[in-house]
C-alpha cells in the first residue's frame, strides 16, 4: 500500500520514495507526494526522477502513475518526486473553499441536494438538485463564508478509519465533513471568494467559486 504523504503533509513539495512496481509506463512507488483525482479534485502535477506524471489514478489502496516514455525505471530504484506547488496550493484553497460554501448552503437551503464537484486550478463548482434559482443566497453565502475566513480557524484533518483510508475534516463549532483531499491548515489561507451561479438545467443549480489569492489572516 502507497503510504500518501500527501495526507500526512500536504505542503511538502519534495520526497524520496523507492518504486515498488512497473509495468510499462505505469509504476508504483512505496510512499507519495502526488495526489490523484479524487472527491473532485483534480490530481496534482509533478515529475518523478524528471520524467513528467501524465495521469495519477487510485486503484484500491494503491497509486498508479503513468509518466512519459523512456524513463527507464524499475522495481527497487530510488526516486525524487516533485510537485507543482503553485497549482496544489491552488486546489487546496479552492478545495476548501467549496467545502465551505457547500457546509453553508445545507445550512441555509434544508433539502438541497449536492449531485457533483470539481475543483480544477481556475475554479470550483458544486452541482445541485434545486428548484429555485440559488442567486439570491449567494451575497449570504460570501458574507458567512469570509467571516470564516478572516477568524483564520484551524481546519483539522486525520483518519476516521486508518485501516480502510477513510479521513474528515474539522473546524471546531462549524462542521466535520468526510474527505479524501488535501486539506489547508487554517481558513485564513483561502482569500476572498467570489460566487456565481450557473443554470445547468431543470432543477439543477451549479455554483462556481472564485478565488483572488489573497490571504486574510
Amino acid at each position: 500500500m502507497t503510504r500518501k504523504i500527501f495526507w500526512e503533509n500536504p505542503y511538502q513539495t519534495v520526497c524520496k520514495a523507492t518504486v515498488t512496481d512497473v509495468k510499462g509506463n505505469d509504476i508504483v512507488v512505496d510512499q507519495t507526494i502526488i495526489f490523484a483525482q479524487s472527491g473532485g479534485q483534480e490530481s496534482d502535477h509533478g515529475l518523478i526522477n524528471q520524467t513528467n506524471v501524465i495521469e495519477a489514478r487510485k486503484e484500491g489502496k494503491e497509486i498508479i502513475y503513468t509518466i512519459s516514455p523512456g524513463h527507464g525505471l524499475r522495481v527497487g530504484d530510488s526516486v525524487i518526486m516533485k510537485i507543482d506547488w503553485e497549482r496544489r496550493y491552488q486546489l487546496m484553497k479552492l478545495h476548501f473553499a467549496a467545502e465551505i460554501i457547500l457546509a453553508l448552503t445545507y445550512k441555509a437551503l434544508k433539502g438541497i441536494e449536492k449531485i457533483g464537484a470539481h475543483i480544477s486550478q481556475e475554479k470550483a463548482r458544486i452541482d445541485f438538485l434545486w428548484n429555485e434559482n440559488v442567486a439570491t443566497i449567494l451575497p449570504a453565502l460570501e458574507l458567512e463564508a469570509a467571516k470564516i475566513i478572516k477568524a483564520d480557524q484551524e481546519i483539522v484533518s486525520a483518519f476516521s478509519d486508518e485501516k480502510s483510508e477513510k479521513r474528515y475534516w474539522k473546524i471546531e463549532g462549524f462542521s466535520r465533513v468526510s474527505c479524501g483531499g488535501t486539506h489547508l491548515k487554517r481558513t485564513g489561507e483561502i482569500g476572498k471568494i467570489k460566487l456565481k451561479r450557473n443554470n445547468i438545467g431543470k432543477g439543477k443549480e451549479r455554483m462556481e467559486i472564485f478565488i483572488d489569492g489573497i490571504h486574510i489572516g
